[in-house]
């Protein structure tokens, strides 16, 4: 095993390849992965659109005077369902009844047995449900729900296993780089899905929206299994240089390169950050799963857009998201590695600025009139845009504070935070449903972006108190006893191999 100062060398003289590096492709590998699962997440809220028979979404009294304002497409179609709101809100959140089960096992399974497999197969499920969602929607409700719980099983497993990926990959200085081009897939699929779904459903029928982007999961599998490998020791073409590079950045930080064998459950629950963590992480949930899912309905009951502007509108805030993120992460490490902050200061500031200024954003959008669609629409695209930032926050300091278990650390954050994912869209449901006019169904609106905001002000407050940015001691043991094993083992082959010598000498 090379020793530090060989890190030092090579990071010193020998040039470490970036751009095409493997790691970066692991980055680009994997930004497509999430890309693939997050269209096949959303793009129910907008088929559903299409799907859902008009008599039974009836225009709200009192938005009639917002309609000379809007270009309208006339040209509606026949729907198929006549599901009322309560059946719909089951529909879009039954995904995260099924999200739920598998964060914690996916990870695990991920830190015993490398992320690659359990992450591929992930979206491989999910992209199978995905193409069998056209026939359970015809043949009856329950089965779609079931479908789509299926895939929420499926999806459970993806942040966990890339966490554990990202552990074996990221050097520590490059970790808010590396995982935010990563994590980021997620948005740019959901401003692909929003639009395209839109498109798709206007001009070919809701069906081939769950076809497409089922056939285009499938596909990424099989590049992903052909391309992607568990760590670096693993990759048949990666360069020595940046093989040292990524390994010895892991040892003088304390991470192990072994796989997990065992796991810290009880200094889990005994560590400060750890719970934390998972409050904030279900704060920040609350609003992006309530956005994600409702979004689209805003759009068309409060801002009055039609379908396709409904897509191609919604989208807008998730491809600035997405900006924010890939460069917010670029921002984080620059101070971190010209420490300017520390890590611990970085995370807390790109934090609150994630979840203060879309909290204050939202509450803004929610009182704008039919009137100023467009205002509306700006002050959703800055909100969500500035949570972009909490990439760089809360989202990776799992792998700041436990590296050898953050697959199995963001199994359980993520577990618990998916509460949010069927409490969020049934808070929206239960305040709306009986708003029957434009101006009392606004006035719900407001409520659910007021409690948005109060629950990201607590997430704020939560990290600022409780995060951290260094390795803690119990992340640590198992990595520093096993360095000393293989410096154990090391001696001793040294000892046999030596007394072998004498021998052979005495022999002679």
């Amino acid at each position: 095993m090379p020793t530090p100062d060989v890190c030092l060398f090579v990071c010193l003289f020998v040039p470490v390849p970036v751009w095409t590096s493997c790691r970066y492709g692991l980055a680009l590998m994997s930004t497509l992965g999430f890309l693939n699962a997050y269209t096949m997440r959303v793009n129910l809220t907008i088929a559903l659109v299409a799907m859902v028979n008009h008599t039974q979404q009836p225009a709200l009294n009192g938005s009639q005077d917002c309609r000379p304002n809007l270009n309208i497409t006339q040209n509606d179609k026949p729907a198929e369902f006549g599901w009322d709101a309560t059946t719909q809100n089951t529909i879009l959140g039954a995904f995260y009844y099924g999200y739920i089960f598998t964060q914690i096992p996916g990870g695990w399974l991920a830190g015993r047995f490398g992320g690659k497999l359990v992450f591929g197969l992930g979206i491989l499920f999910t992209a199978l449900f995905t193409v069998l969602t056209p026939l359970a929607a015809r043949t009856a409700t329950w089965l779609l729900i079931a479908v789509r719980v299926a895939e929420g099983l499926a999806q459970g497993v993806l942040f966990p296993a890339m966490h554990a990926m990202w552990r074996s990959w990221a050097p520590p200085i490059e970790r808010s780089k590396l995982a935010t081009i990563s994590l980021s897939g997620g948005n740019l699929g959901i401003m692909l899905a929003l639009p395209v779904s839109g498109v798709l459903c206007e001009h070919f029928g809701w069906p081939v929206v769950f076809y497409a982007f089922g056939a285009l999961g499938c596909v990424w599998f099989v590049v992903w299994m052909f391309t992607v490998f568990n760590s670096p020791g693993d990759h048949p073409r990666i360069s020595h240089v940046e093989k040292e590079y990524i390994e010895q950045s892991l040892l003088m930080e304390g991470t192990s390169l072994a796989k997990t064998t065992s796991t810290p459950w009880l200094s889990f629950a005994r560590s400060v950050p750890v719970w934390g963590l998972a409050i904030t992480h279900i704060c920040f949930n609350w609003g992006q799963y309530t956005l994600s899912t409702n979004l689209p309905t805003y759009m068309k009951e409060i801002l009055l857009f039609d379908v396709t502007q409904d897509g191609f509108l919604s989208a807008l805030p998730f491809l600035c998201m997405w900006l924010v993120q890939v460069l917010g992460g670029q921002l984080a490490d620059k101070l971190r590695e010209q420490e300017l902050l520390s890590t611990a200061a970085v995370r807390k500031l790109f934090n609150s600025l994630a979840m203060l200024l879309q909290g204050a954003f939202l509450v803004l959008a929610g009182h704008v009139s039919c009137h100023q669609q467009y205002l509306g629409v700006l002050f959703l695209t800055i909100g969500i845009a500035s949570s972009g930032l909490g990439m760089s926050g809360f989202q990776i300091n799992h792998l700041d504070i436990a590296p050898r278990y953050a697959g199995v650390l963001m199994g359980i954050t993520n577990c618990i935070a998916t509460f949010p994912g069927f409490a969020g869209p049934a808070v929206v449901g239960l305040l709306t449903k009986h708003a029957k006019t434009w101006p009392s169904r606004r006035m719900q609106w407001q409520k659910v972006f007021y409690i948005a905001g109060g629950i990201y002000a607590l997430g704020t407050l939560t990290f600022l108190l409780t995060g951290s940015g260094t390795v803690q001691t119990w992340a640590k043991e198992e990595a520093e006893q096993g360095n000393k094993n293989r410096q154990e083992d090391s001696r001793k082959t040294l000892l046999v191999n030596q007394e072998q010598e004498d021998e052979r000498t005495i022999i002679t």
